[in-house]
């Protein structure tokens, strides 16, 4: 680790060209100021993202690591936090909506409180598309019922964390958008402390946001994911159960009535049986995978 520095800023940037001409400059001028380092990952952009970056290659607090392709918002923060040698890292988004002020203001409270991880929450703050806000607001019901957040924001782009927790999980973290979700659930179920601090964020002046219907779907599936590995029986539980409701259901009443069993009752049964026995199985090698891992 980089005993010089303390935090290392991480900037995933896919054509942004327009916003890190605007953003960039007075993030290098409060890095300075604080003895902060950048680290920015040109996830293989197709504008002129790479001569303007270029431009800088003098600045010596910037590493400007370059994607040949475009792999992904996770993929890149992967990147940055593969080659991060001070002892906190945060992620900051390259369409300029987050302020400068919230990273000493985050890091701050993670260093006041011995936190592992501080969110940026934008809680309360009205979201720049109904779309975009009904998915989020879908996303954080979902990780709800699956599993214990004690967090609002899940998937905000700005967090602060301990550089070695992220390290040790980075096999597991995906190389899509729904990285930030994923990230902050590991974290939790890590039983590491996780807090949030409100933010402010800007409206996006220029590029359009690559957040669609996809990023949604692909955040759904890996916070399933992320269930089955570390607490499997929140899905098969519900699923035996509900199939043992759905046999009871269809077969009492032809029971009442003196007709037997039914087919369908019995489907229910043995449907039944084979989510728990599955739900077990899985446990068991969570169980193991976690001891293995520690």
């Amino acid at each position: 680790m980089n005993d010089d520095y303390e935090l290392s800023v991480i900037i995933p940037a896919y054509n942004e060209e327009k916003n890190l001409g605007i953003f960039l400059p007075p993030l290098i001028r409060y890095c300075r100021e604080n003895r902060l380092r950048i680290i920015l990952v040109n996830d293989g952009s197709t504008d002129h993202s790479r001569e303007f970056l270029s431009s800088l290659s003098t600045e010596p607090l910037l590493t400007v690591l370059h994607h040949k392709l475009n792999k992904g918002y996770g993929a890149a923060l992967k990147t940055g936090i593969a080659a991060c040698e001070t002892r906190y890292l945060v992620t900051f988004d390259a369409d300029g909506q987050h302020y400068l002020e919230d990273i000493g203001k985050l890091l701050g409270y993670l260093k006041e409180t011995n936190a592992d991880m501080v969110v940026g929450s934008r809680k309360g703050l009205k979201s720049n598309s109904y779309y975009r806000g009904t998915g989020k607001f879908i996303i954080r019901l979902l990780a709800r019922i699956m599993m214990t957040v004690p967090i609002h924001d899940i998937n905000s782009g700005l967090k602060v964390y301990r550089t070695d927790l992220a390290r040790n999980y980075l096999y597991l973290l995906p190389d899509t958008m729904s990285f930030s979700d994923v990230i902050t659930l590991i974290f939790i179920n890590h039983r590491h402390l996780v807090l949030e601090q409100p933010i402010r964020i800007k409206e996006r002046t220029n590029g359009e946001s690559t957040i669609g219907l996809q990023t949604a779907f692909q955040t759904i599936m890996e916070i399933i994911n992320i269930v089955m590995l570390f607490n499997p029986m929140k899905i098969f539980l519900p699923l035996s159960a509900m199939c043992f409701l759905a046999s009871l259901v269809w077969g009492l009443p032809l029971v009442w009535e003196g007709r037997g069993v039914s087919v369908g009752s019995l489907l229910g049964i043995v449907s039944t049986l084979i989510f728990f026995v599955l739900g077990l199985i899985t446990e068991q090698l969570s169980q193991i995978r976690k001891n293995r891992n520690n």
